[in-house]
């Protein structure tokens, strides 16, 4: 894949998911920063060239645990 080729829709989904995933992976600003930069890669990274840390991202946010809340 060429810098300015766009995604397929298989990884335009997958951005999409993990950054829905990743405000309930870590909950609160930094969740919210990585749900944006996330879908901000899926609207515009493509132009920007190399996937590679973005898309170790999306794997490591899809294989986290999402944490449960403490009963009270």
């Amino acid at each position: 894949m060429t810098a300015h080729a766009s995604m397929d829709h298989h990884e335009r989904m997958r951005l999409r998911a993990a950054a829905f995933r990743a405000t309930r992976v870590y909950p609160g600003p930094v969740g919210e920063l990585l749900s944006r930069e996330l879908l901000s890669w899926e609207e515009f990274g493509y132009r920007l060239g190399s996937r590679g840390m973005i898309m170790g991202i999306v794997d490591a946010v899809m294989n986290a645990q999402i944490q449960q809340p403490e009963a009270a």
